[in-house]
This record gives structure tokens, sequence and C-alpha cells, in this order.
């Protein structure tokens, strides 16, 4: 059952995988929201996700662009 307001608790497990298909090449920042949204449909900001992306990403040494924002 899907709710909208619920955390999906494997978010971090998400984007670990998304950062680490995109491991050898370049991955926008707004690619890589697009493709968790689609893939764990959650509502949380982009901002949050953002933030997220750049935590995990930072600590697994890949580069992701900011486009610009």
């Amino acid at each position: 059952m899907h709710h909208p307001h619920v955390e999906s608790p494997d978010i971090a497990r998400q984007v670990d995988k998304l950062l680490a298909e995109h491991r050898t090449g370049l991955l926008s920042m707004h690619e890589a929201i697009t493709l968790l949204r689609k893939r764990t449909g959650t509502d949380r900001s982009d901002a949050d996700l953002a933030g997220l992306i750049t935590k995990k990403a930072a600590h697994l040494g890949i580069a992701v662009v900011t486009d610009g924002h």
C-alpha cells in the first residue's frame, strides 16, 4: 500500500544504488532527484533529496553536478 507521507525506509539504499550505477559518469542533481522520485515515490523536497544525495555522493567520492541552482 502506498502512503504518500510516509518516508520510504529504503530511500537511502536507493540513493546508494543510483550513485553506484552512475559511478563512472557524471550525474546531474536534477537527474538524480528525478530518478529517485520515480523509484521511491518520495514527496520530500528537492532540497532535502539534494542534501541526501550530496552527502552520500561525498561519502562515496562521486561527483554530482549541481545544475547551477
